[in-house]
């Protein structure tokens, strides 16, 4: 890292450890812990209890069912960083009013796939009950609970579109006032072998600041799955 500002550095940005596996045929589990950056971070901790084939339910910390990008895991991303909304809205960066809590929470959800076609399912869910105070936080800092939750047609196997919606308030400490921090976004994809367009528009508040924005990207693969050139402008509007 280059800056005038401060002085030049190398650094690991992540290190991660995961480990995940069937505990019986319903039960499932996974563990992830960030060993990068200046301290070591658990990530994940959840169990999974597969009710059928259209539901599952899962309890613990984990990604919260909210924007498209945000539920990306960092070895799919097409680029470096996620979009400047994703990380302001989704609890990925300082622009958050909970900070960076890499697009977590701790609380159970439900989630499944309907609506089955020959290769692929018409509607994607996902609807869970958080404590709204980030991940590795022992104790809620309020009363209330945050809702969040995800719904994705798709009309083709390549075509997506869906809708996110949170719902949440945040205290500082367990004797500050709460404020609003709610979310609603729109999403879009379509993803072919070799080619893929998406975007997403998003828009929330922390208290009385009002925050939105949206990015669109364009990828193509000169060489399936090794060499693709991504295209991305995303635009972030703080106030």
């Amino acid at each position: 890292r280059n800056d005038k500002s401060t002085n030049d550095i190398f650094d690991i940005r992540r290190a991660r450890f995961n480990i995940q596996g069937d505990i019986t045929e319903r039960f499932d589990y996974r563990t992830q812990v960030e060993f990068g950056g200046t301290a070591v971070t658990l990530l994940d901790a959840i169990v999974g209890y597969k009710v059928n084939p259209y539901l599952k339910l899962i309890l613990g910390q984990t990604f919260i069912p909210f924007s498209q990008e945000n539920l990306v895991s960092n070895t799919k991303l097409e680029t470096i960083n996620r979009s400047q909304i994703v990380e302001a809205l989704a609890a990925r960066s300082t622009n958050d009013i909970l900070g960076n809590k890499n697009g977590r929470d701790i609380g159970i959800q439900a989630s499944g796939s309907i609506l089955p076609k020959a290769d692929y399912s018409s509607i994607d869910y996902a609807f869970g009950i958080f404590n709204g105070a980030g991940t590795n936080v022992s104790a809620d800092t309020n009363e209330q609970k945050d809702y969040a939750g995800r719904l994705v047609f798709h009309p083709f196997k390549t075509w997506s579109i869906g809708g996110s919606y949170y719902a949440g308030s945040y205290a500082a400490s367990a004797t500050s006032s709460n404020v609003d921090r709610d979310r609603y976004g729109l999403e879009l994809a379509y993803v072919e072998d070799i080619i893929s367009f998406k975007g997403e528009y998003l828009k929330g508040n922390d208290g009385a600041t009002n925050k939105d924005g949206w990015y669109l990207q364009a990828g193509y693969f000169f060489i399936p799955k090794k060499f693709q050139s991504v295209f991305k402008f995303d635009t972030y509007d703080p106030d």
